[in-house]
């Protein structure tokens, strides 16, 4: 061989060399050959829009059920022996990976597996003071996921009702009682409001019938004495009926309702501040499709989705408030 040919076939070789390695860069984020089996467990119906933006970015990615996915979906309303039983029953199938939301069902997912070996996505989850992760950037076990945060929420929610109502007072904080995430945010929301000499009252619940009761029971007093109700992240305030309790009130005594956005009937909240949810959903998908590709859950760092807020302009003008344009401008969804 001379050296022409030489040269030649060094550089036909070398150019193979280069076509294979970015061939396989290109597929470090395509989906796995392999059909792979995921259980979801959805702990509140509130959170349907989060299981719509996880199966859709799967399909996005290039995941198709019944192709090279299978889904076990499950639903369940803070159902703690429900959600017991649907997770043993991910684990006994031997599913490829198992994704919960939100937190309760997480930190109980995380309690169930983290000595199965089976990888666990936590999505629309409080990571302080729940136990699920050692650090954000590395969250160790078998487990990652995309974190809500909860206690930066809870303060918007506050800032925003407290513009609509520059003159309230008093404010009730209606919650599921024992909800692991409660007590972060009303550590938060309580100097807040302190700061601007609003007293939070506190009014923890185990379902509807016990919200209608205080209701029932503050308006036999002279003075209701509540000028808000403000929603924090927990399950109680975004059932329906508890929704319905707390709106039916607000509503017979024209007291703004808002925190979470949830419409039950003609009853709908002056606004809601959440994080988005499909995007949520959307960013769970795409750490399955890393650990799927060979990434260690623990490992991979938590992340965290962009809050959404949303403002009800009809409603806001039912109870007389005043919406500034600046407010206005920094919703991004207003209803009218």
């Amino acid at each position: 061989m001379n050296l022409r040919q030489f040269s030649k076939s060094n550089i036909i070789f070398f150019i193979s060399i280069l076509l294979s390695l970015a061939i396989s860069g290109c597929q470090g984020d395509a989906p796995t050959k392999s059909k792979k089996r995921i259980g979801v467990l959805c702990g509140l119906d509130f959170l349907m829009p989060v299981k719509d933006g996880f199966v859709n970015e799967m399909a996005q990615l290039g995941y198709h059920e019944g192709e090279n996915i299978e889904y076990d979906l499950h639903f369940t309303n803070f159902e703690p022996e429900k959600e017991r039983k649907i997770i043993q029953k991910f684990i006994d199938d031997k599913v490829d990976l198992i994704v919960t939301f939100p937190t309760e069902v997480s930190m109980l997912a995380k309690q169930m597996t983290e000595k199965t070996g089976i990888p666990f996505v936590f999505c629309f989850a409080n990571i302080e003071e729940t136990g699920l992760v050692e650090s954000v950037s590395h969250p160790g076990g078998n487990v990652t996921g995309v974190r809500y945060p909860s206690p930066d929420l809870a303060i918007k929610r506050f800032e925003i009702m407290h513009e609509l109502v520059p003159n309230m007072k008093k404010i009730v904080v209606p919650y599921q009682r024992g909800y692991p995430i409660v007590k972060i945010q009303m550590d938060a929301l309580r100097p807040a409001a302190e700061a601007v000499g609003v007293t939070v009252e506190e009014l923890p619940a185990d379902n509807a019938e016990e919200l209608q009761k205080f209701y029932a029971k503050r308006e036999k007093q002279k003075n209701i004495d509540i000028d808000a109700i403000l929603n924090i992240a927990e399950t109680l305030g975004v059932t329906p009926a508890a929704f319905e309790a707390n709106a039916r009130f607000a509503y017979k005594h024209n007291i703004p309702l808002g925190g979470a956005y949830i419409e039950v009937g003609d009853y709908k909240p002056v606004f809601g501040v959440n994080v988005n949810m499909p995007m949520c959903g959307a960013d769970a998908a795409n750490l399955v499709n890393k650990i799927f590709n060979g990434a260690v859950p623990g490992s991979t760092p938590v992340v965290s989705t962009e809050s959404y807020f949303e403002i009800n302009y009809t409603v806001a003008k039912k109870f007389g408030l005043r919406m500034s344009e600046g407010l206005l401008s920094l919703a991004q969804k207003v209803y009218r």
